[in-house]
């Protein structure tokens, strides 16, 4: 089957209001309906310690990691001020915000000192980095030795029946043009491995599921 050549999406996020409500609409949506990444999260061996979030968005499964795991810490990178807002507003739901700190910044090169977190995680945030492989070496980067990353995102190659059952459930319609433009600028499978020989992030393996894509392992 021929695949689509990529389309690059924004590099700057979410920024608009009356986007980024309707962005969380759906995502709270699909966390109240179960399907948050949090399950898949936390098999990968993230579940525990100091823990970086990029890209969180809303927040949802940086918060849902957190309420399922003890003695843990999260900080979100996002490059969006109306989404750390927003997000600061949901961990105040959520009765963590002593646990959780948002800090506005670009993941190509992000605010941290060198090994500071035990484990580093992403959904959804992959196919906006302008520079892939430079993101990945920050992730490298701020990783202690041993700690663990996820990376999960859509996959652009999903079957066309799996794409029209996506884009028909995805609530508020509002927001099925992004949806789009996400899956078309999306990654497969061949482009991440290829893409990670040019990384630092040596043993990571590169899943996938039908609507999907995970980058797992740990630092060296």
């Amino acid at each position: 089957m021929a695949v689509r050549p990529r389309i690059p999406e924004t590099a700057e996020g979410i920024q608009d209001e009356i986007t980024v409500e309707q962005y969380d609409r759906m995502l709270r949506r699909l966390r109240d309906r179960g399907f948050m990444e949090t399950k898949s999260l936390i098999a990968s061996g993230v579940c525990q310690g100091e823990a970086l979030e990029v890209g969180p968005g809303p927040g949802y499964l940086g918060l849902e990691w957190l309420r399922l795991t003890e003695g843990t810490h999260l900080t979100g990178v996002e490059i969006s001020p109306a989404m750390i807002e927003l997000a600061q507003r949901n961990a105040d739901e959520y009765g963590l915000r002593g646990r959780v700190q948002y800090v506005l910044g670009d993941a190509q090169q992000m605010p941290f000192d060198d090994h500071r977190f035990d484990a580093v995680f992403t959904n959804g945030s992959l196919h906006e980095w302008g520079d892939p492989a430079l993101v990945l070496g920050e992730i490298h980067r701020v990783l202690r030795r041993g700690g663990r990353f996820f990376v999960s995102d859509l996959r652009r190659d999903m079957l066309a029946p799996v794409r029209w059952l996506l884009w028909w459930s995805t609530r508020p319609r509002e927001i099925r043009p992004g949806l789009i433009t996400s899956i078309d600028a999306a990654y497969t499978r061949p482009e991440l491995e290829a893409l990670l020989e040019r990384t630092p992030l040596r043993g990571a393996r590169v899943k996938t599921n039908p609507l999907g894509v995970e980058i797992v392992g740990q630092a060296s």
